[in-house]
């Protein structure tokens, strides 16, 4: 992973990459939302208000990858010292911040109509809102510290001590008596849905991957460059001052 830590190399090969994977989200998007929301059967007990899953579910999945994400390359950041870990895990902060807004959202949505009520402390919802406080945390920290050395170093702690919430949400309808249905993907005995929703589901959950993969790319472009300009203004100020 050496050779993609130059930025200039890394520029390249992600412009090259970021205009498909923008082209297959749109693509694998509007398929797997139409697909879900318009031609998917009704369920026989929820009718058509289970169709949330296919927003709910993508969202849900992803604001734990991004974490995951932003967890690993923060330990790449600390032991390897990746010039591009740091700025990796914090491209894809915002995006998981709304993944997770987004999952508790359509979350309450869904709950409304089964459980009666928009909120409740329940282990899973409870779980995943301690995952939005982690994502602002880890953003305020690069926001609130002007020395990027060390914003980058206690962000990366930020993000490794987050990180023992991830199994929480993971196993917390398994661990505790809780109102949030189990796992309806991964599970022994294989998926608990029919194809017919199952596939427009995997669909969503893809174009929901693709998103992440585009809008991190974009984001961690966005950082080079600005970091780059930077450089270069501390580095006409210098020269000012020597010459001045």
């Amino acid at each position: 992973m050496h050779k993609f830590a130059n930025p200039a190399r890394f520029l390249r090969i992600s412009k090259m990459i970021t205009p498909w994977c923008f082209f297959l989200t749109i693509v694998t998007m509007v398929a797997g939302l139409y697909w879900g929301l318009f031609i998917a059967p009704e369920d026989y007990q929820m009718g058509a208000s289970y169709r949330i899953i296919f927003v709910h579910v993508p969202a849900a999945h992803l604001s734990e990858i991004c974490y995951g994400f932003m967890a690993v390359a923060s330990v790449v950041a600390i032991i390897w010292k990746h010039p591009l870990a740091d700025q990796s895990a914090r491209a894809a902060a915002p995006v998981g911040a709304v993944f997770t807004a987004l999952a508790l959202f359509t979350g309450s949505l869904w709950g409304k109509p089964t459980w009666g009520t928009y909120w409740i402390w329940d282990a899973r919802l409870t779980s995943e809102l301690v995952l939005l406080f982690l994502y602002f945390g880890y953003m305020a920290v690069w926001e609130a510290v002007e020395d990027r050395t060390k914003a980058a170093r206690i962000a990366a702690i930020v993000a490794l001590v987050g990180a023992v919430n991830l199994p929480i949400i993971k196993f917390s309808v398994d661990w505790w008596n809780t109102l949030h249905q189990p796992a309806s993907l991964l599970r022994a005995g294989g998926a608990g849905l029919h194809p017919d929703m199952l596939w427009p589901l995997l669909t969503c959950i893809l174009a929901f991957y693709l998103f992440f993969v585009t809008v991190v790319l974009w984001r961690i472009q966005s950082l080079i460059i600005r970091r780059q300009i930077r450089g270069l203004q501390i580095r006409l100020a210098e020269e000012e001052r020597a010459n001045g």
